[in-house]
């Protein structure tokens, strides 16, 4: 029986020995959930282009830690309720390391407090809403703070566009609430006056309404938070009806495959908030651009840009720390000064979990976005 004892331990240990490579060798599961179909589809594959231009860089340089990286992701179709059963699934079903969202904020800020009870950290890829990261010590954006933004674009409106008189036009929902807060607030302290400013639904086709009492109050520049659809509607009608003003949008707007086709030569001089600057010279905004561009046949946007950079932070942090939760909640907020952030570089985590980066403007030339200027003043990145 001691022989037989002795085998048995033997056979055991060679067994373990034999399958521990290949244990170490199982891919490193990171969850994503993004809006695939639905309204908002366009934008979801931009996030998905980028995840995968993610993974894809990361495999090609060895993984993390000698892992491959998987990426699992769900649809969300831009519902919350869809992206809480998606990121429950993540974490019971698939057992990731961590999650991105790939997805806007009104889903995000429904799935944070699902991640932040599971103790999953969770990285919010460019979703704007302030309320997101203060969930809890789990729960980080990457993505330009909706305040911020809102500010940095009437610093761009009121001290580089010189305008004195401002008309706003503000989609309806927490994003575009939320950056036309800031942006009045900041303009208004800079000393530009609100003409007009006009609520409208998601979804909305006609501004000709809107834009005719717009334009009775004669204003330097149009301020709009809105998404590629109905932004270039109001941008088209209103060059319909005469209207020459500036227009200013902020990074929704920074869509390409979706603005160009649609607005053609009227795009022309638009000039967007975003954390993307296509002119960076940094090796690692430059390689992203060729890599996206050959994925997705299409030039990058904000949104892949922004998801690229939440998997490669969370895949920059597993590397530093391995995969306990903890760990790798503590290493992202320690990063500082991380210059392999296609959209930064990245300053710093706020107390809360917000990032703090330098805001770019872009304008639109030759069908093209390029650099326009900068907003990295400490008093304005950083989110209060």
């Amino acid at each position: 029986m001691k022989r037989h004892a002795v085998w048995f331990l033997l056979a055991a240990a060679a067994v373990i020995a034999a399958a521990g490579p290949a244990f170490a060798q199982e891919p490193l599961k990171i969850g994503m959930h993004a809006m695939l179909t639905g309204p908002l589809a366009e934008v979801g594959k931009d996030a998905q282009f980028g995840a995968q231009a993610a993974v894809a860089m990361i495999n090609d340089a060895g993984g993390v830690r000698g892992r491959k990286v998987e990426l699992v992701l769900y649809d969300d179709q831009a519902r919350p309720a869809e992206a809480v059963t998606a990121v429950r699934r993540l974490i019971t079903r698939d057992k990731v390391v961590a999650i991105v969202s790939g997805s806007i904020s009104g889903t995000t800020k429904a799935v944070a407090p699902v991640a932040q009870e599971a103790k999953v950290p969770y990285v919010a890829a460019y979703a704007v809403h302030p309320e997101i990261a203060p969930t809890g010590k789990f729960i980080f954006a990457n993505s330009l703070h909706g305040v911020v933004q809102g500010r940095a674009g009437a610093r761009i409106v009121a001290q580089q566009l010189k305008a004195k008189r401002v008309a706003m036009l503000v989609v309806d929902n927490d994003f575009g609430r939320t950056l036309a807060k800031a942006f009045r607030g900041e303009a208004q302290a800079l000393g530009a006056a609100i003409a007009a400013e006009e609520v409208y639904p998601f979804g909305e086709k006609d501004f000709r309404a809107i834009l005719t009492r717009i334009k009775g109050t004669n204003p330097d520049v149009i301020y709009t938070t809105g998404y590629p659809g109905d932004a270039t509607q109001t941008l088209k009608q209103a060059r319909e009806l005469g209207i020459t003003t500036q227009f200013v949008g902020t990074e929704a707007i920074d869509h390409p495959e979706v603005l160009f086709p649609l607005a053609g030569e009227l795009a022309e001089g638009l000039i967007v908030t975003t954390a993307l600057d296509r002119d960076d010279a940094r090796p690692v905004v430059q390689q992203f651009l060729q890599r996206y561009q050959a994925a997705a046949g299409r030039p990058a946007d904000m949104v892949g840009a922004s998801t690229f950079d939440a998997v490669r932070l969370v895949a920059h942090a597993i590397g530093l720390a391995g995969t306990d939760p903890d760990a790798i909640a503590a290493a992202l907020a320690g990063l500082t000064n991380f210059d392999g952030a296609v959209t930064g570089p990245l300053v710093r985590y706020t107390q809360d979990r917000q990032v703090i980066k330098p805001v770019y403007a872009q304008v639109v030339k030759g069908k093209a976005f390029h650099r326009y200027g900068v907003v990295n003043d400490p008093e304005v990145i950083t989110p209060r």
